[in-house]
């Protein structure tokens, strides 16, 4: 798809560092974000149109008289317009509040030798290889139920190159690759039709399957028929979340409750619980920036500093917090190299990178098989809406299917889950051992006691 440019993106940081102090910066920092992407779209069962997309740009952020100021410009072949972003970038910094609290831009350390995910692969691959991935995405789906009808999906592949500079010293590149296949589906028999089902398949190298992906959309929708309603109004159940539920969930409540901010500023039911008991002795967390084809793997995070392995929970026990350098400092500590920028247009704010909640030895049929009367859950609808200061959550589990004596029975509809997350990672019963990679979340499918299930 595209050369890496690590020569001249490390160039331009540089210059962009050492003007922002000639023109009175105390001190200055670049990112640089270079994503060259090409995708196919499907739409209504058709493979509908091939693009492509380039999109790099610096953001530039300095410090004066300890007040910040930020401005990026994706016009980065013209030193004049880069100039103009820098200086704008001074001057919003010279007349903003000085924060107090500020201690300095990170320093320069020595990386990890481990390197980011690059698969030259991908960076090889061709419009017309997308479109073969796509077509076979969806004859898998097709031929997989008649009643099954593929509705939207898209297989994309991405080379990122990143470069940041900062007056401290730090000054660097890393590369990575991605590669997607998606595909939603629905299912219809005598005037059901089914909820959207969606499946993927998200990997750092070629190794994504679109047959798979077709296949098992198709599978979900199809099984999603002839649902029924959970006889019972209101009840505790066990419930076995699948890897898309529990990023749902925790993406809006445990994974915030983990962040430095959150917790400085008293918006975390975990601050001052380092040390307790907080989770079922079955959960460990770490957050590993280093994990070997982790969708956030990177030499370094959205500051330049060398993102590692850091433990959250250990056997249930809290053991810390995720930091970005401003937390850090607040602390007397050191970044956890949690400082995460999507693009050049963002500062960075304290994200986890794959968060990994470690799997059990169970196989995904044997955690089922210790079901007697329970909930399959797919995927949740609503965790967007869960409280991220207590954990509080109200949402509608679909698609998902009852087991009855250790099986799985047949699926379910109107069916809502309750509860606070602090509770169900409390009552962790077991975990399979099927790890899979989803976001920033990477984990096993979970089964809890004791969630409340509201029935239609």
């Amino acid at each position: 798809m595209v050369e890496a440019p690590e020569d001249k993106l490390i160039n331009l940081a540089e210059f962009t560092v050492n003007l922002a102090i000639k023109v009175g910066a105390d001190e200055a920092e670049a990112f640089i974000y270079n994503e060259s992407s090409i995708a196919v779209n499907i739409e209504r069962g058709q493979i509908t149109r091939s693009f492509s997309i380039q999109d790099c740009g610096v953001g530039v952020r300095v410090v004066s008289n300890k007040a910040l100021g930020f401005a990026y410009t994706n016009i980065i072949g013209d030193k004049t317009a880069v100039e103009k972003t820098i200086k704008q970038a001074v001057k919003i910094a010279q007349v903003s509040k000085p924060d107090e609290e500020w201690r300095g831009l990170p320093i320069k350390k020595p990386y990890t030798s481990a390197a980011s995910p690059f698969d030259d692969e991908i960076a090889r691959l061709s419009s017309n290889e997308l479109v073969e991935m796509a077509s076979v995405m969806l004859k898998a789906a097709e031929g997989r139920d008649p009643r099954v009808f593929p509705i939207e999906g898209e297989v994309r592949a991405s080379c990122i190159f990143k470069a940041v500079a900062n007056s401290n010293g730090i000054c660097d590149f890393d590369r990575g690759t991605v590669i997607e296949c998606g595909l939603a589906t629905i299912a219809s028999e005598k005037g059901e039709v089914s909820p959207v089902c969606f499946e993927f398949n998200l990997e750092r190298s070629l190794s994504v399957n679109p047959e798979w992906v077709g296949s098992e959309a198709a599978r979900l929708a199809s099984s999603s028929l002839n649902a029924k309603k959970i006889e019972t109004k209101n009840k505790n159940m066990k419930v076995i979340f699948a890897h898309e539920a529990i990023q749902q969930l925790f993406h809006y409540t445990l994974v915030n409750a983990v962040k430095a901010d959150y917790a400085q500023r008293s918006q975390s039911v975990l601050k001052d619980k380092i040390g307790e008991h907080v989770a079922s002795e079955l959960i460990t967390i770490y957050d590993d920036g280093l994990l070997d084809g982790g969708l956030r793997t990177w030499k370094f995070d959205g500051e330049g500093v060398p993102q590692q392995r850091t433990p959250i929970i250990e056997r249930g026990v809290l053991q810390g917090f995720i930091y970005d350098s401003y937390t850090a400092h607040k602390e007397g500590k050191e970044s956890t190299g949690n400082a995460f920028r999507a693009s050049y247009i963002f500062t960075p704010s304290v994200e986890p990178t794959n968060f990994k909640i470690f799997s059990g030895r169970k196989h995904p049929e044997e955690l089922i098989g210790e079901v007697d009367d329970g909930l399959f859950v797919y995927s949740l609808q609503g965790a967007h809406s869960s409280n991220p200061i207590n954990g509080e959550f109200s949402v509608v589990a679909t698609p998902a299917w009852r087991i009855k004596n250790g099986e799985i029975s047949h699926a379910v509809r109107g069916v809502m889950l309750a509860g606070n997350v602090f509770e169900v990672i409390k009552n962790v019963s077991a975990l399979a051992d099927n790890e899979r990679k989803i976001g920033s979340i990477v984990a096993p499918w979970i089964l809890v006691e004791n969630v409340r299930v509201v029935g239609g």
